[in-house]
C-alpha cells in the first residue's frame, strides 16, 4: 500500500481514508480471487467475530458454505463447543441445511426462526428427526406465507402438498441445479440422497454455488474455527478442540499484550498443533511481535472499534483501527504471520480498506449480528420491525454468562468492572436479511475495489492499493442522498 500524497503524521480510521483509482488490467469482478492465503481454507477474507451474539453454529455453517470462517465464542461450554464443532462438520456442503420443523409448529413459532420474507423455505415434517426419509416430509412451506397466515395456522395445515425435489445424485454442477429448480416452478426444492433429505436448495442458493468457493477441511467438510480464553487450562481444552475437529485455534482476550495471553499461548503452541493459531487483540507492532514469538500464526488487530464495545469511552485505550491495521500488518509480514482486522466495519469500503492496509481477513462482528442465521430469536418491536439483541463480550450480560457458576459475590464483583453494551437491538435489513445477503454485498464492493487498484488477489491489492486522505466533507460527499430528497 502507498498513500497517495503526504504520509499522515497521526493515526487514522477508516472514513478518514479513501482508494485512489489507477491503472487496471482487471476487467471483472470474477477475475478476482479473495482467497486470504492466511493458513486456513477460507476463500473470502471475511470471518464472523467470536460473540455470543453473532456466532453459532448455524452462522459458522452458512458463512464456510460461502468461503468465510466463523469463530465459535469461547463463552460456550466445552461440550456445546463440542457439539457445535461436530454439528458443522456434519452439514451439507453443495447445498442449504434445511429448516426442518413439525407439521404442529405454529406460524408464530415459525415466525421466531424464519421472518416473512421470500427466499426461504421450511420443511414441514410429520416428526423431528435427524434422518428425515422423503415420506416423512409434509411439504415446504415459503417463509413468506408466515406474514399472510394466523399466528395459530400450524404449518402441517399450509403444506398441502408432498414437496418438489430433486436427486443429489442428478446434479452435475450450480447451474444444473438451477435449471432443475427452475424448470421445477418451485421457490425452494428439497435434495434427496437415496430417499432420504440431505437439503434444500433456491434458485438463489445455486446462483451463488456458482460465485462462491466453499471453505472445507482435507476431507471436504466445511470449516469452522473456535476461540478459547486464557483463564484456566488453555492447553487442554484446546486440545479437546482440536479432537473434535476444530480447524482454526483462535486464543482471545480483550488485551492481548499481557504476560497472561503470552503463557496461554506458549502453551497451546506446545502441543503442536496441525491448525493455525490465532491470537489477540493488539494494535501494535510490538504487540504482534510478541504474540508471533510466542506461537501465533495470524494476529487479531483492534481495541475498541467495535460497534458493541465502549473500551476507548470507559479507558480511553484503543488506536483508530486503520492506523493499527497498517502498523501491525507490516510488522507481521516480516515475521511470515497474518493478521485480522477485528471490528470497526461498517460498509464495504472499511473491509476493503481493511485489506489495503494489509489485513488478510476481516472479522464482523454486530454487522452479522443482525442476520436471520444469527444466533437468538427473531423478536418483533411496537412498530413491527423484526430484530435480534445483540451485546459486547466485555459487558454485564457477558460476565453473567461467562462467571455464572461463581458464587454471588464474586460474581457481583466481576459485574462491577464490566465494558460494553448489555442489550442493543440489531433490526434486519428486509432488503438483507440473511448472512448470505450481506456477504453478497461486501463481496462485490471488495471485488470492485480491486479492480480500481488493478489487483487480481489479496497480496496484489496489498501492494496495488494506494490511499488518500479525506475531510469528513469528503466522507459525507461519497455517501448517497437519500431516496426520498
Amino acid at each position: 500500500m502507498e498513500f497517495y500524497g503526504e504520509q499522515p503524521a497521526g493515526d487514522l480510521t477508516y472514513s478518514d481514508v479513501f482508494l485512489v483509482p489507477r491503472r487496471s488490467e482487471v476487467t471483472s469482478r470474477l477475475n478476482v480471487d479473495l482467497s486470504p492465503k492466511d493458513g486456513t481454507t477460507a476463500t473470502i477474507p471475511l470471518v464472523s467475530a467470536n460473540m455470543n451474539s453473532v456466532t453459532g453454529p448455524r452462522l459458522a455453517a452458512t458463512l464456510a458454505r460461502r468461503g468465510g470462517l466463523g469463530v465459535l465464542p469461547q463463552d460456550m461450554p466445552l461440550q456445546d463447543l463440542d457439539a457445535a464443532i461436530r454439528w458443522v462438520k456434519e452439514q451439507p456442503v453443495p447445498w442449504d441445511t434445511p429448516t426442518v420443523l413439525p407439521s404442529h409448529t405454529t406460524v408464530a413459532e415459525a415466525a421466531r426462526i424464519l421472518p416473512p420474507l421470500e427466499g426461504y423455505g421450511i420443511v414441514v415434517a410429520d416428526e423431528s428427526a435427524d434422518v428425515l426419509p422423503v415420506e416423512k416430509i409434509r411439504g415446504v412451506v415459503s417463509a413468506g406465507r408466515l406474514g399472510t397466515a394466523l399466528p395459530d395456522a400450524q404449518l402441517g395445515d399450509l403444506a398441502r402438498a408432498r414437496p418438489t425435489s430433486i436427486d443429489a445424485e442428478d446434479v452435475t454442477d450450480a447451474r444444473h441445479a438451477f435449471d432443475l429448480i427452475v424448470d421445477s416452478g418451485a421457490e425452494t426444492v428439497c435434495v434427496l440422497r437415496h430417499g432420504m433429505l440431505v437439503g434444500t436448495l433456491s434458485r438463489r442458493s445455486a446462483l451463488r454455488a456458482s460465485l462462491y468457493r466453499p471453505a472445507v477441511d482435507a476431507d471436504g467438510r466445511l470449516i469452522v474455527a473456535a476461540a478459547v480464553g486464557i483463564n484456566g487450562d488453555a492447553q487442554a481444552k484446546a486440545k479437546a478442540l482440536v479432537a473434535a475437529g476444530v480447524d482454526v485455534l483462535v486464543v482471545d482476550t480483550a488485551h492481548g499484550h499481557q504476560d497472561g495471553m503470552l503463557r496461554a499461548l506458549q502453551q497451546v503452541s506446545e502441543l503442536g498443533l496441525p491448525i493455525p493459531i490465532a491470537a489477540g487483540n493488539v494494535v501494535t507492532a510490538e504487540g504482534v511481535h510478541d504474540l508471533v514469538s510466542s506461537g501465533a500464526s495470524i494476529v487479531k488487530v483492534g481495541v475498541g472499534p467495535g460497534a458493541m464495545c465502549t473500551t476507548r469511552m470507559m479507558t480511553a485505550v484503543g488506536r483508530p483501527q486503520f492506523s493499527a491495521v497498517l502498523e501491525t500488518a507490516q510488522a507481521a509480514h516480516l515475521m511470515g504471520a497474518h493478521v485480522w482486522a477485528d471490528g470497526g466495519v461498517r460498509y464495504p469500503r472499511d473491509v476493503a480498506l481493511a485489506l489495503a492496509a494489509g489485513a488478510s481477513s476481516v472479522m464482523v462482528g454486530s454487522w452479522f449480528a443482525g442476520t436471520v442465521e444469527a444466533p437468538g430469536e427473531l423478536l418483533t418491536d411496537a412498530e413491527g420491525r423484526v430484530y435480534k439483541e445483540s451485546w459486547g463480550m466485555a459487558s454485564t450480560k457477558a460476565v453473567r454468562e461467562r462467571f455464572g457458576r461463581l458464587d454471588a459475590y464474586e460474581l457481583a464483583r466481576k459485574e462491577l468492572f464490566a465494558e460494553g453494551i448489555s442489550s442493543s437491538r440489531i433490526y434486519l435489513d428486509p432488503l438483507r436479511p440473511g448472512l448470505e445477503d450481506l456477504l453478497d454485498m461486501i463481496t462485490s464492493g471488495v471485488r470492485s475495489s480491486f479492480t480500481y487498484a488493478g489487483a487480481r488477489t489479496v497480496d496484489e491489492f496489498h501492494d496495488r492499493a494506494r490511499v488518500g486522505l479525506q475531510s469528513a466533507a469528503g466522507y459525507e460527499e461519497g455517501k448517497a442522498l437519500p431516496v426520498s430528497w
